[in-house]
């Protein structure tokens, strides 16, 4: 179903809210806008395949800019909205928009829409912006009706570019109409239960794939959607009781974020209502998932996937508690581990991660025959890994132990960062870590922890000395740093994802060229 669908059964009834401003958005009025901007788009000349672009806030005019699209036969990228001006008009380019709507409270907006000059039709939302057209204004010209003809748009989300350039994940539209949904939200809406009595608290930033997908997922099952401005420990498990939330989403340092609340604000609340909080994006150290299902009961679940759409894997609390770590079992196509020659390695030996697209379209990255072609795995080329090294256990379960590119070679040994950043995850004096490799000259790379002391803690040599002793103690001696260094505040994205290149170029500069790791024994 598409809102056109709900716009008949339940007119009235709120889609979404936006409890930051009061705002609210139902089902009647959802249609009616999301039609008003198809028609504007198609007025401009926009046909079936082209491409739209959104660099925006939270905010409601969002929805109607993914369900325009979705009806259009339209691609639609959403932008991180923390990128530089410059960053961000790279992926307006290179996704070939020939529309972009963008908040007026960014700070980059007016120099991104100064750069984005193929750009044929720009839209100001929430007020002007030097070199745009007013959303409201626009909208109000055209018609209520939808195009005479529909088709089912579809994302060309770019990858996050923590460690390079982002890059678009482009496949072919599918032949259905609107009516019939979108294939993609539909398989959420059956993997998590969505339908019409679901209320679900949207905690993220909407510009990355799992916040737009899952939103949209709910709205297409009829249901409502919470969104909040930004994430807010305290406030997030308050909407929950306030809204009766039945679902939500998270990343792990959501979960660390709210361990950490004075235990007077995480008790006294009714989360009766909460069936089925997901969460995904990054591996949870297992004290912190631990935690959650004591604290919050059997209600939380995982996924494991990427914006590529690569693979699927899910696990129950229950699941989990049998496997600690997993990130899931597979659901549809196998996981493969292989070794970077694209031998299958066995059970419990870790390696690059393949699978096969889960929704049965091979991906490829927008103008980047290089980058699909690295890819795909060497002798199957229906296999493809977006560069997560993990292993299965003897059961089928999936445990991630890192990206390829944050590994870590000291000596020739394989050093995963992950493993150590989770050992520090709940270190009463740590707000928040990274762990990188830098320039050694005769190991070729070092391991170093970068530490955001938690507030009220000083940074200190005795504080770092502390932590170096609570990871030999926890890991040994291998796996301790050699060094700790303290930051204000890590590169991290809203998304929860740590910035690595930007936090590894600071130490490297050109020594990655000039000091390169000796040969592995």
């Amino acid at each position: 179903m598409y809102p056109g669908h709900y716009a008949k059964t339940q007119p009235d009834k709120v889609a979404i809210h936006r409890p930051a401003t009061g705002e609210s958005l139902t089902y009647r009025r959802l249609d009616d806008r999301s039609n008003q901007l198809a028609q504007l788009f198609h007025a401009h000349g926009l046909r079936r395949g082209d491409h739209v672009s959104i660099f925006s806030d939270n905010n409601l005019a969002y929805f109607e800019v993914v369900w325009a699209c979705m009806r259009s036969g339209l691609y639609l990228t959403t932008i991180n909205r923390y990128l530089t001006a410059p960053e961000a008009a790279y992926i307006v380019d290179n996704c070939d928009a020939k529309v972009l709507v963008a908040s007026s409270v960014l700070p980059e907006a007016a120099e991104l829409g100064r750069l984005s000059v193929r750009c044929e039709l720009k839209l100001a939302v929430g007020g002007p912006i030097e070199g745009f057209s007013d959303f409201e204004a626009a909208l109000a010209a055209q018609p209520q009706e939808a195009l005479a003809e529909e088709h089912v748009g579809a994302f060309m989300l770019y990858s996050s570019g923590t460690t390079g350039r982002p890059k678009g994940i482009l496949r072919p539209l599918l032949e259905r109409h609107p009516s019939e949904g979108n294939l993609g939200m539909g398989q959420l809406v059956n993997l998590w239960g969505f339908d019409t009595s679901t209320v679900y608290l949207s905690p993220a930033p909407m510009y990355h794939a799992a916040p737009v997908g899952f939103t949209m997922a709910v709205v297409q099952a009829g249901g409502t959607v919470v969104m909040m401005d930004k994430f807010e420990p305290a406030l997030a498990l308050d909407l929950i009781e306030r809204y009766r939330v039945t679902h939500s989403q998270w990343v792990p340092t959501m979960f660390v974020r709210m361990l950490k609340l004075d235990p007077a604000e995480r008790s006294g609340r009714d989360l009766s209502s909460h069936r089925r909080a997901i969460h995904a994006a990054a591996p949870c150290p297992v004290e912190v998932k631990r935690q959650m299902i004591e604290w919050w009961g059997p209600i939380i679940e995982e996924y494991y996937s990427a914006s590529e759409n690569v693979g699927l894997a899910t696990n129950t609390s229950q699941e989990w508690l049998e496997h600690p770590g997993t990130v899931g079992k597979a659901r549809a196509q196998a996981f493969h581990i292989c070794d970077e020659e694209g031998n299958e390695l066995a059970p419990g030996e870790p390696g690059l991660i393949y699978s096969e697209s889960n929704v049965g379209v091979l991906f490829t990255y927008h103008k980047d025959e290089g980058k699909t072609s690295s890819s795909t795995h060497p002798f199957n080329p229906t296999w493809m890994t977006v560069g997560d090294i993990g292993y299965l256990d003897e059961d089928g379960f999936l445990f991630l132990t890192d990206r390829k590119a944050f590994m870590i070679i000291s000596g020739g040994v394989n050093i995963y960062p992950q493993q150590i950043e989770d050992a520090l995850a709940l270190h009463p004096k740590v707000a928040d870590v990274a762990v990188i490799g830098v320039p050694n000259p005769d190991l070729g790379e070092e391991v170093k922890a970068v530490v955001e002391p938690a507030p009220g803690v000083e940074a200190s040599e005795a504080l770092a000395q502390e932590i170096m002793d609570f990871v030999r103690a926890k890991l040994g001696r291998q796996l301790t740093p050699r060094s700790v260094d303290f930051t204000d505040a890590l590169p991290r994205l809203p998304t929860g994802k740590l910035y690595k290149k930007a936090l590894r170029d600071k130490y490297w500069g050109d020594a990655s060229a000039a000091v390169p790791p000796p040969a592995r024994n």
